[in-house]
Order: C-alpha cells, then sequence, then structure tokens
C-alpha cells in the first residue's frame, strides 16, 4: 500500500450538508432529507461518495452535497446553473460537431424550413440556442424572412456572426450574445425555433428558457418550433450491456469475482445510460408516451416535477433488465394543408447523436408473453443544481406464471 493511500483511509471523515432530498433505491445506499449531517468516509467515484448517516452507512450522490461551513469550504451556492460548464462546453467545436453531423437531427429542421419557406417570407425568427447558427443559416437561404435573430449565450456566437458574413447572410440574419433571461429586441417575434431537447427530453432544462422567450417575445398567434413534444419508454432486454458490467464477474478466468456484483451494480446501474442503442428486437412491448408537452402552454413552474404513467403487455417472452426511453418533437405545418414535420430519437428511426437512454433494474426479471408491467415515472428537476433532476420509475408486473412483483428505483441525471 503507498503512503498516499495509507493517508487517505487515516483521514477523519468530512462533514457534508445535504442540499435536497434523496430516497435510496437500494440496500447500498443511504436515504437523507434536505439538512441532514452526513460524515463522507471516502469518494470512490465523482459521482458516489461513501457516508454515514446516524449509524447507517451507504452510498450517496455526491452532487446532492455541500461541505459544512466547519470544513473550511464556502458553502455559498456559486451559479446553480451551471453556466461556466454549461455554456462553456458550447464554446468549443466538440458539440456542434456532433449535433452537425447528426442527418436525422439537422435535416428535419431543414425540411421545417424548406415545407413552411413561403409562410416564414417577411416574418420576424427568433433562433434560440443557435450554436453556429445552422437553423437561421437555412432560413435566411431557403425563405425570405424580414429578420432573424440568432440568440446564442456562449462564446461561439463570436464565429456565428463570422459565418453569418461568411456566407452573405448579415443583412438578414443578426446575430445576439447573451441569455434569453437577459435579452433585448425590438420587436416582438413570429417564429420561435430553437433545438433544446436533451436526455430523457428534459435534461439540462434548456426548455425553460425557451419558455421564458415564449412568453417575452412571442407574439400573439406566433409559432412554436416544435410545437410539441413527448417522452417515450418500453421495457426491454439488455441482455450485452447486463453481461458486460454484471454476468463478467461471476467466474473471469475461472475465479469466483461474484463479491464484486454489488459494487458493479452500484456503480454501472444507479444511473442512467445515456447513448444506448436498443435493438427494436429487445423492446419486450409496444412503447407508450409517459410525457407530452403542448408548447404553447406548458408553464416553467411545470417542469419541477413531471409524472406519467404506463401499461405494457408484454409481447413475447424474455428477460426484463429495465426500461429504455427516447422523445419525439413535432412542428406544425404553418401551410394550409401542410403536413407536420416529427424528430424521432426511438429506435425504428434513424439514429441521433441522442440515441436512447437506459435505466437498468438491479436484478434482471424473466416475464412472459401476456404480462402486464405497469406504474409511473417522476421527472424531478434537482432544486439545486437545475440543469439536473432524477428519474424516478415504479413498477407492478402481474403474471399468470408469478406473484405480482413491485419495485421502485431513482436514477439521479447530471453530467
Amino acid at each position: 500500500m503507498q503512503k498516499e493511500e495509507r493517508e487517505d483511509e487515516d483521514a477523519a471523515p468530512q462533514e457534508y450538508v445535504a442540499l435536497c432530498d434523496f430516497t435510496a433505491s437500494g440496500s447500498e445506499q443511504l436515504s437523507f432529507c434536505t439538512g441532514d449531517a452526513l460524515l463522507v468516509h471516502s469518494k470512490p467515484s465523482a459521482d458516489w461518495w461513501w457516508a454515514e448517516l446516524q449509524g447507517e452507512i451507504g452510498y450517496v450522490p455526491a452532487n446532492y452535497l455541500r461541505q459544512n461551513a466547519a470544513g473550511g469550504e464556502d458553502t455559498s451556492l456559486e451559479d446553480p446553473w451551471q453556466d461556466d460548464e454549461y455554456f462553456g462546453s458550447y464554446g468549443t467545436l466538440r458539440l456542434h460537431l456532433e449535433m452537425l453531423s447528426d442527418r436525422s437531427r439537422t435535416e428535419t429542421y431543414r425540411q421545417v424550413i424548406i415545407r413552411n419557406s413561403s409562410s416564414l417570407r417577411n416574418k420576424v425568427v427568433m433562433d434560440l440556442g443557435c450554436g453556429t447558427g445552422i437553423i437561421s443559416l437555412f432560413c435566411a437561404q431557403l425563405a425570405q424572412p424580414s429578420l432573424v435573430y440568432a440568440v446564442e449565450a456562449s462564446s461561439m456566437a463570436e464565429h456565428t456572426r463570422q459565418l453569418v458574413k461568411q456566407n452573405g447572410y448579415e443583412e438578414v440574419v443578426t446575430v445576439l450574445q447573451g441569455r434569453v433571461e437577459e435579452l433585448e429586441l425590438p420587436e416582438q417575434v413570429d417564429i420561435l425555433v430553437s433545438e433544446w431537447m436533451g436526455n430523457c427530453l428534459l435534461f439540462e432544462f434548456m426548455v425553460e428558457s425557451v419558455l421564458l422567450a415564449r412568453d417575452r417575445w412571442l407574439k400573439d398567434g406566433g409559432v412554436m418550433w416544435p410545437s410539441s413534444a413527448a417522452l417515450t419508454l418500453v421495457p426491454c432486454q439488455a441482455d450485452s450491456y447486463y453481461s458486460e458490467k454484471m454476468a463478467f464477474w461471476e467466474r473471469p478466468y475461472g475465479l469466483d469475482f461474484t463479491p464484486l456484483q454489488p459494487l458493479a451494480q452500484q456503480e454501472f446501474f444507479t444511473k442512467p445510460k445515456f447513448s444506448h442503442l436498443i435493438d427494436p428486437e429487445d423492446c419486450l412491448s409496444a412503447p407508450c408516451d409517459v410525457i407530452r408537452l403542448n408548447m404553447y402552454t406548458v408553464q416553467v413552474t411545470e417542469l419541477e416535477e413531471m409524472k406519467g404513467e404506463f401499461h405494457f403487455c408484454v409481447t413475447k417472452p424474455g428477460v426484463f433488465h429495465g426500461f429504455t426511453a427516447w422523445f419525439t418533437v413535432q412542428f406544425e405545418s404553418l401551410e394550409t394543408g401542410g403536413a407536420t414535420v416529427e424528430l424521432n430519437t426511438g429506435p425504428n428511426s434513424d439514429p441521433t447523436h441522442w440515441k436512447q437512454t437506459l435505466f437498468m433494474l438491479d436484478e434482471p426479471i424473466h416475464v412472459y408473453a401476456g404480462d402486464s408491467i405497469h406504474g409511473n415515472i417522476t421527472l424531478c428537476r434537482n432544486p439545486v443544481w437545475r440543469r439536473h433532476m432524477t428519474v424516478t420509475l415504479h413498477w407492478n408486473i402481474n403474471s399468470s406464471t408469478n406473484d405480482s412483483q413491485v419495485g421502485t428505483k431513482s436514477f439521479p441525471m447530471w453530467r
């Protein structure tokens, strides 16, 4: 053992204060309430720490805690929106390359502009969170709006101005750098377009900025693109992922490593798996929409906690490993008799950079054709770190071959 490792083990526990409630989803985790004082004994990962509360010990989500002032650190909450990190990530090309390379996403917005080009003529458009300005440039290139306000909070706005000029559209597209909450426009707009969606639809909560812009800058009778959105869920198999992360520890190289399986479950299955690509054959039933948003009527206050119910009928025997989620958004047509355009990030559509999100159960469950899986899902916004949320799933399996099985699991979602 290295000297620094011994010193870390011998170090006194650090006292932290809970910023909000957390409900354990397994025996290895520790539940706590807002204001509780926890002793953190070790930090095995950036996401999960080993802590003690009233003699009970377990894993706790690190971003739910803040160090007590007695520990010598400033306990004031700096930037709960995490603007430096969030907008900083959009100030570099990495994420923009990923988004622009997503042809399904980008071509959908292009098709919306093309199919509504005559209705966009002489209109005022706001492109909120414009990034490199691709949607604004589509508007200027493919329609004839009188003006496009391209709004971008990150430093990418400087490069967007250059791109607008390079492509000869500076008389149509005006790039404004700043958050929408601080934005000043000389007029209201006819169309508000934005690509605000995140994992599980709401993650990172850019949608709040869109709603604030809608309430302040969209004309009465103006158009929202997307116009509506839905979060979709399906029970699924995930054999390869389960084998890779859990079953691997049964007999690697002929040795019994099963004591590591609880640790593997804690490390790999307590957070959702982003960028999951589910095979349609792994869906155990038809999917269903569990949350729907009308972008004209949904209010910012409703984002704090969104609930939905599901009822699935299992269509084939298999192993129920968890739930997979994705989203769709719809763009209403402005043309008489025009068709709605849809962007679907599910497994039966062309892959997008969002892919799907996998929520693994602690233990797989065998299910059979005709079984019923019903329950509810809750997306609860983190009351402190405003771009984060917790997804809680509650399910009940009714089977003709087994007793009814009930389960609940919460998944903190953060970067």
